[in-house]
């Protein structure tokens, strides 16, 4: 992406002021997008992002300033604008000399959407929309959203590290609203993977579009969720999202550093059921959150968090893991160039059981089966959440049973991971998301199987 000449250049200058560590961080990003809603295309844009970060440590001290102007002259007062930032003054130089690490890049995309005609991507949104609205009179609102986006990175630093990938990602999205006696409840469906456009060679756009009616519809009909503390069994994929926020963000080392994580200096300490298995893993080809290296330009790991109910590692970036004296996990992430990288996930998901998912259903005389969760609130610190529920059910003498209108479950993060009690065999990877920390969004995956929480507060509106 730029000459190596010219990045050892810009590092011995934001070098030069005796900084401890230095890293420059390129990135172009290309994206496209197409909104359909009510039948008409809303919106359809497309957009480039083009600069640098550069980064300059001096004991705890970061600089870091950021461009658009990748020339010599605007590389080099970003450079120096980092330095000056660490420490003040000036003083000696520092010869910089990177070589490219061989790390696998991320698989290229097959189909390019780049390649792709816009006016075929509005054919998907059409395709959806007709779908959903087949399914009848009750859907009284349909939005369809398609998008992609290409991402090209390069980092360098002064241990002379110097790596690059081009990581492709495509969208795409239903959402239904229908409309009866009882008001207005929603519907979705969603896809994303990081590939190209042959997303959609085993993506069935027309299937999506009819689900996320038959979820609005059905909700139609639905009754006031219960109240109180019952056993709850979270449906595979439509659960990780749960275990993300309550538990994957006490588990990023800049949290623990601070002590605003209840797993902070727990490492081997029995902190879930012996059944739970929890990784984060960024190699996980294909899924929303996999990449070959992370935005610090370290390689994508499995990292195998908790295992067997036992704390065995936290996630970690570049600075932090150098204080430690070990290496990064994969786990540096940032939103773009103009950002610093942060620790954050990649795909965290509870591993699979054993038992089949119908027994788990059928050894649950009442509760509640949650097939999707929406957005949620945690507190890192003592773990306590607070999650709506999208799609759930009454279970009722081991059956699944009437869809209840969204509630929410409250509960604390370690406590639902010491109750879990059953685990399915059916892991499945959850809706493509983006999450949100200290301002910056970067796209991640969550998954889980079929599981049983013993006891969780579900907050609802029937007497």
């Amino acid at each position: 992406m730029l000459d190596h000449e010219l990045i050892n250049r810009t590092l011995s200058t934001a070098m030069s002021t005796g900084g401890d560590f230095a890293e420059v961080f390129v990135e172009d990003k290309r994206s496209s997008s197409a909104v359909l809603d009510d039948g008409r295309v809303e919106e359809l844009t497309s957009g480039r992002d083009r600069g640098a970060g550069v980064r300059v440590v001096v004991g705890d001290t970061t600089g870091f300033a950021h461009t658009a102007d990748l020339s010599e002259a605007g590389l080099r007062s970003a450079a120096e604008a980092a330095a000056t930032a660490a420490r003040g003054g000036g003083g000696g130089a520092k010869t910089i000399a990177v070589s490219p690490i061989d790390v696998a890049r991320s698989a290229p995309a097959r189909i390019p959407p780049e390649d792709v005609a816009k006016a075929t991507k509005v054919g998907l949104l059409t395709l959806a929309n007709e779908a959903a609205r087949s399914e009848g009179a009750a859907i009284s609102q349909v939005s369809a959203r398609y998008g992609d986006s290409r991402r090209r990175i390069l980092v360098a630093n002064s241990d002379g590290l110097l790596a690059e990938d081009d990581q492709v990602r495509t969208l795409f999205s239903v959402s239904c609203v229908a409309t009866g006696d009882t008001g207005l409840q929603t519907g979705r469906e969603s896809t994303g993977r990081t590939v190209g456009f042959e997303l959609f060679e085993e993506t069935d756009v027309e299937d999506m579009g009819r689900r996320a009616a038959q979820r609005a519809i059905t909700k139609l009909a639905a009754r006031p969720a219960p109240s109180g503390a019952i056993p709850v069994v979270v449906g595979p994929g439509g659960g990780g999202v749960l275990f993300h926020e309550a538990c994957g963000h006490g588990l990023e080392a800049d949290l623990i550093a601070k002590g605003a994580s209840v797993f902070a200096n727990r490492i081997g300490d029995e902190v879930a059921s012996p059944l739970v298995t929890l990784i984060d893993d960024g190699t996980m080809a294909g899924e929303w959150g996999h990449f070959a290296i992370d935005d610090e330009g370290r390689p994508a790991a499995h990292n195998v968090l908790i295992q067997d109910g036992v704390l065995t590692d936290y996630m970690w970036d570049q600075l932090r893991a150098r204080k430690q004296g070990r290496p990064s996990s994969g786990n540096g992430r940032r939103q773009s160039y103009q950002h610093l990288p942060m620790v954050r996930m990649t795909n965290t998901y509870i591993t699979a059981g054993h038992d089949d998912p119908a027994d788990i259903i059928a050894a649950t005389d009442h509760g509640v089966y949650v097939a999707q969760l929406g957005g949620g609130q945690v507190n890192t610190a003592t773990g306590d959440f607070v999650f709506g529920m999208t799609e759930a059910y009454l279970i009722e003498n081991g059956e699944i049973a009437e869809p209840i209108r969204e509630g929410n479950l409250i509960g604390n993060g370690p406590e639902v991971l010491t109750r879990i009690d059953m685990l399915g065999d059916d892991f499945k990877m959850g809706s493509p998301g983006t999450c949100g920390k200290d301002g910056q969004g970067v796209p991640v995956g969550d998954g889980t199987p079929t599981l049983r929480v013993t006891s969780l507060t579900v907050g609802g509106t029937a007497a």
